[in-house]
């Protein structure tokens, strides 16, 4: 009963001054001791943290920058590509175009020699028709003189014999 009545006592609104000296003692005491256990080390680890945080924003920065520059680098490999690029299908064009008027020049040039080549065949050929036809001219000339000169000479003695006498002609000659 006896601390009942201590208990009834008891006002949080007005403290005793030895509750509050124990209050504030252990109060400070679990305040150095926090500040040298628990706030140095979350202190430091803030610290630590804020400075991982700032080089990886350097780093980031770094980063960016870097990339900018590779950026620009690309884009330049980039334009010296396309430049290349335009140069070699000009020069195929060029290329192109070079080989097919050769190749047409080629082609005339053969198809002059080719028809300069038929128009001298033709013309030998022609030209051997010709000796030919005059040769058979001159052979059914001949055989038909043949036959008449035949006809003529049958029975007429005095031609006969000028006719031997110019065969024997020859024959000396």
């Amino acid at each position: 009963m006896f601390d009942m009545i201590l208990l009834a006592d008891f006002s949080v609104i007005r403290p005793e001054p030895g509750l509050v000296l124990w209050t504030v003692l252990i109060f400070v005491l679990f305040w150095v001791l926090v500040g040298k256990f628990g706030f140095k080390p979350i202190a430091n680890a803030l610290k630590e943290r804020e400075d991982d945080i700032q080089s990886a924003l350097d780093e980031a920065k770094k980063a960016r920058e870097e990339m900018s520059n590779l950026k620009s680098e690309n884009d330049k490999l980039l334009a010296k590509a396309q430049e290349e690029r335009a140069a070699i299908i000009k020069e195929a064009k060029d290329s192109k175009a070079s080989i097919i008027a050769e190749a047409k020049e080629k082609a005339s040039e053969e198809a002059k020699r080719i028809v300069e080549t038929a128009k001298v065949e033709i013309e030998n050929q022609r030209k051997a028709a010709i000796t030919e036809l005059k040769n058979q001219l001159g052979s059914m000339a001949i055989d038909i003189a043949e036959q008449v000169i035949k006809k003529e000479l049958k029975g007429n003695k005095e031609q006969e014999e000028f006719a031997s006498s110019l065969v024997d002609d020859m024959k000396l000659s």
